[in-house]
């Protein structure tokens, strides 16, 4: 399942970074709607509210349905046949959507035959190893290049920063009684985890009930399109995208993470796990360390005393007043094996 997400772009990068090309083929960027709710942060969990794309004739009838609008909704579907006054007494958990009960279950199948799709951004997405001493976190994204790193793009027309991940959703929109605002909520289409993120968790059943695997990830934006124009691509001949991906890195980050008040670049940044084996700088490790370092201007702050106390389980001797920029730079000057393992569709 995905519980939890990061999306640290501050917001005029986040909007860069969703640009496509509409039919004539010109070059555009989303609508941006609500922006001024949009919350950047390294550690999202359900019931937070977060950035998501969206067909524009969603929101206006006349609109080019190819058209994207950005904004940000509440993560955890509200069904809009809900009748009670608080999303809080739904007394199901619809953070995340099976991708193989999408069109049975009544709380998805009204608004995914509606066309109501969405692309859920992120930096990445967060998942637990259960292991004998506990649950081992690991931070789960595309492979980025070397791009990702450079500062100098403000007046480049196309988007060379983080490549953001792009996961499949269902929104609705709910009306509380009594009130006249619509709430706009999303889940996330969870598939069956590809192989190589398997022993991370997967799939399985256990007393005829199943377990959620990983999220639907769109790889591309003719898959993002093909998602979002539901004038022009039915329902039956979008759920075709929703399959597992291999292309994905991933490599694994302190349990600092596992408290969600925790939301500082540390709850991304790679850790040696057993303190054993050395680690290498390879070019992911460099661009997470460049994407670091560059998102700590506008980043959600944490004063110095709240960042986490490294232990000798993942590195070595750090002092706590170390930023993780610094703390990164120790890590990739090490030599030995890549921590991060990355996989090509």
């Amino acid at each position: 399942m995905c519980g939890r997400t990061a999306c640290s772009l501050a917001a005029d990068n986040l909007r860069r970074a969703c640009a496509y090309r509409d039919r004539r083929g010109q070059h555009r960027q989303p609508e941006w709607v609500r922006r001024e709710r949009y919350q950047p942060s390294y550690n999202k969990g359900p019931q937070s509210s977060g950035p998501v794309l969206l067909s524009r004739r969603h929101l206006h009838q006349d609109a080019d349905s190819s058209e994207r609008v950005l904004m940000d909704m509440r993560w955890g579907l509200v069904p809009s046949w809900f009748k009670q006054d608080n999303p809080s007494k739904l007394q199901f958990n619809t953070s995340n959507c099976r991708s193989d009960t999408m069109l049975s279950k009544s709380s998805y199948k009204g608004a995914l035959l509606k066309g109501k799709r969405c692309v859920v951004l992120a930096d990445g997405f967060y998942e637990w190893q259960q292991q004998s001493g506990g649950k081992q976190p690991y931070f789960i994204y595309f492979p980025q290049t070397k791009n990702a790193m450079d500062k100098e793009m403000e007046g480049d027309e196309e988007w060379k920063g983080w490549r953001l991940l792009t996961m499949a959703g269902i929104f609705d929109c709910w009306k509380p009684p009594g009130e006249e605002e619509m709430l706009y909520t999303y889940t996330i289409i969870t598939v069956d985890a590809s192989k190589d993120v398997s022993f991370i968790h997967h799939r399985q059943v256990r007393a005829g009930k199943g377990v959620a695997g990983m999220p639907a990830i769109l790889d591309g934006d003719e898959a993002i399109r093909k998602w979002l124009d539901f004038a022009e691509v039915p329902t039956q001949e979008a759920v075709k995208l929703i399959q597992p991906t291999e292309n994905i890195v991933f490599h694994p980050v302190s349990t600092f993470v596992n408290n969600i008040r925790n939301n500082t670049p540390e709850c991304v940044a790679p850790i040696e796990l057993g303190g054993k084996k050395e680690v290498k700088a390879t070019p992911s490790n460099k661009v997470m360390l460049g994407w670091l370092k560059s998102s700590q201007e506008g980043s959600p702050q944490k004063k110095e005393n709240d960042l986490p106390k490294w232990t000798s389980q993942f590195i070595h001797s750090p002092s706590p007043k170390k930023t993780s920029a610094d703390v990164l730079q120790q890590w990739l000057g090490k030599q030995g094996q890549p921590a991060v393992k990355k996989h090509k569709a």
